[in-house]
């Protein structure tokens, strides 16, 4: 049965009775207590009946917006064409459409739309800006999916132009320049400094242009201060009720994740949770990602004692559903990577919250308690750099021991590679890759002549401009052999055609490295002073091969010359690879589980006692300051001897203009 308020709204917009303002008051009204299609009839009695209203056109958008909400797409359309064709200067109904046509798989209509809305907007005031950048950010977005990275970048520079404080937008020009090898990636303009762009980067981003912790530290409480901000509605203190169900069975502890899926934590974490000790530890996932129906996916769900499905839920009842559940302890697989529901944490919906995995780095967060690592990603001494208490693993990260492998391994010809070379391989990302890194790997090539470097494609103007840069160093760009991205069985498979993997600095491999050591493939690779530059160190030792793991440029790039040229030890390195497998620390996922298990268990003892850990966010806003104005393309802190005297250097220049307030990092009060 209809509500009153319902009835009376249709009745009075059939009597033209309800005035546009009314009109969305009621819907307001209507929409907790009748539900979406309500709206939608309120709104089809009104524009039926009202055609001659002034505001005829923005109650259509509204219309259109309701239409869209309830997946109406073809009566959206409909609506905001006959918007724009009462009022061509509506420019919000011009965006909408153009979203509309790229939902519905027309990328290329909706440019054309959002272009038009561009060109209608010369006359300067602030909607017009803000509709402006809106379109042009718009336009860049669809055109990153579409892989036309140069035109995305001229968008989102005329967009920073014109308003350089938007945040998505600065965030998505540098992370492009990463994606297409634009170095240096810092390209300030006029209008756009340094500042701006270093300090606008995201956290993933900024792991891959600089090896500085601190910088890293001081940049996620940045973004968790901007970006996630404070809590909405729904604040849940959930320790209560868990602490009173902890005695009632195993303790329960719940997965946050939008990856559990073909996803490289998906291959990661599949096999951990079959094994968990389910009379320890009750599992709840926690699922925020796309629909997904792989073999992956599947198998990860039937791991679970529960699953919950949190995509189409708002963060403050999501919040509430695991807190109703009783988690003590909640692992944020995600941290600052796509999909993730960082302002959910926000709501502390547990009373023991843990980064683990998904990012590799700290959170900066107020409500992120722990970060697991391992000795080697985060020695002892370290712990400064992190605002969450560091715990340890004998190995940080998991590993599926049940990798589906396609059981036809191609020839090197098959894949375009010379049969007799020296084939060193890189399947990361080329976001990873930076000007360092790169050359290092030129003069490896320029010293083992009879050797190629079999890197994972990228964007046509990524792979150009690395040719390009090779034949700047001599190198026949030849060389350089780019393959494609494969289903993972039949990446995996391909992998024994490469002699030995070059790991990235300072953003390295992580699941590339475990797949690469699972499929016999020794890595090479170069340890920083950050989390994500460590990780890889951390891979190959536990994986019985240490003397892989350099601490400096010149004995990785000593170390690549010499294995190249004599193969017989790398094939040395294979076999022990493959004799060491299924006893070495890295793919020994059951004592992994028992040890997160001992984990947890003393996460909860801590809480019980009163002594969970608070993260520390001191001085914070001075480190970004500071940190911020490091060129990082042109001084590569992993280089740096003492990093933390160049810390406190450029800390003192600074004391003695702003007094800082002592801390424990790197301004103890014996210095200050």
């Amino acid at each position: 049965m209809d509500s009153e308020i319902l009835s009376s709204a249709i009745a009075q917009a059939t009597d033209r009775a309800l005035s546009v303002i009314d009109l969305i008051r009621a819907t307001e009204r209507i929409r907790p207590v009748d539900g979406p299609a309500a709206v939608l009839r309120l709104y089809d009695a009104w524009t039926r009946h009202n055609r001659d209203n002034p505001l005829f056109y923005a109650v259509l958008f509204n219309y259109s917006v309701a239409l869209m909400d309830g997946g109406e797409l073809e009566q959206a359309r409909q609506c905001l064409e006959q918007a724009i064709a009462l009022n061509p200067e509506f420019i919000p109904a011009q965006i909408n459409l153009g979203r509309l046509h790229e939902r519905t798989g027309a990328a290329g209509a909706a440019v054309l739309q959002w272009s038009a809305a561009v060109e209608r907007l010369a006359a300067v005031s602030g909607s017009a800006i803000a509709h402006k950048t809106t379109a042009l950010n718009q336009i860049a977005r669809v055109m990153e999916d579409s892989n036309q990275d140069d035109v995305a970048e001229t968008m989102l520079r005329q967009s920073l132009d014109i308003d350089r404080d938007q945040r998505e937008a600065l965030q998505h020009f540098v992370a492009l320049r990463q994606r297409q090898c634009e170095w240096p990636v810092i390209d300030p303009s006029e209008r756009v400094g340094r500042d701006c762009l270093v300090s606008g980067m995201s956290p993933l981003s900024i792991a891959a242009y600089a090896d500085d912790p601190m910088l890293h530290l001081a940049a996620a409480w940045n973004y968790n201060r901007l970006d996630v901000g404070q809590p909405g509605a729904g604040f849940v203190e959930s320790h209560w009720a868990a602490r009173e169900r902890a005695a009632a069975g195993p303790l329960r502890i719940g997965y946050l994740s939008s990856d559990l899926r073909e996803h490289a934590v998906g291959h990661l974490t599949a096999e951990l949770f079959e094994v968990h000790d389910h009379d320890a530890v009750e599992l709840f996932a926690y699922y925020s990602g796309v629909p997904a129906s792989d073999p992956l996916h599947q198998r990860i769900k039937g791991s679970f004692d529960h699953w919950i499905d949190i995509t189409a839920l708002s963060d403050a009842d999501a919040a509430r559903r695991i807190a109703d559940d009783g988690i003590q302890i909640l692992v944020d697989l995600n941290g600052y990577t796509r999909d993730g529901r960082t302002k959910l944490l926000a709501l502390r919906p547990a009373p023991v919250i843990v980064n683990w995995l998904g990012y590799p780095g700290t959170t900066g967060s107020p409500y992120h308690h722990y970060i697991i690592a391992d000795d080697w990603v985060i020695p002892p001494g370290s712990e400064i750099y992190y605002s969450e208490k560091v715990v340890r693993l004998p190995c940080y990260q998991p590993n599926d021991r049940k990798r589906v492998v396609a059981p036809a391994q191609p020839a090197r010809r098959d894949v375009g590679l010379p049969d007799e070379a020296m084939v060193y391989c890189c399947f990361n990302g080329l976001h990873k890759l930076n000007r360092f890194t790169f050359q290092r790997w030129l003069t490896i090539l320029e010293r083992v002549p009879d050797s190629v470097l079999w890197l994972l494609g990228g964007a046509a103007g990524a792979e150009r401009r690395l040719r390009d840069f090779a034949a700047q160093r001599g190198i026949d760009p030849a060389r350089l052999v780019f393959g494609d991205k494969l289903a993972n069985p039949f990446h995996l498979a391909r992998y024994p055609l490469a002699d030995l993997f070059l790991d990235t600095a300072p953003y390295g491999a992580h699941t590339t490295a475990s797949d690469a050591l699972w499929m016999g493939v020794p890595v090479l690779t170069l340890s920083g002073h950050s989390f994500a530059s460590r990780v890889c160190g951390s891979l190959v030792r536990s994986a019985g091969l240490p003397e892989l793991g350099c601490e400096s440029a010149e004995e990785y790039v000593d170390r690549a010359v010499a294995l190249g040229r004599d193969r017989h030890k790398l094939r040395r390195y294979r076999d022990r690879l493959v004799e060491q497998r299924d006893t070495c620390r890295l793919f020994d996922t059951p004592l992994l589980a028992r040890r997160l298990e001992e984990l947890y268990r003393q996460m909860w003892r801590d809480f019980e006692a009163g002594l969970q850990p608070s993260p520390d966010l001191a001085n914070l806003d001075v480190y970004l300051e500071v940190g911020i104005k490091a060129d990082h393309d042109e001084v590569e802190a992993l280089a740096l001897a003492d990093y933390a005297g160049w810390w406190r250097e450029r800390l003192a220049r600074r004391h003695r203009f702003r007094p800082i307030a002592p801390d424990h990092r790197m301004w103890p009060a014996a210095t200050a």
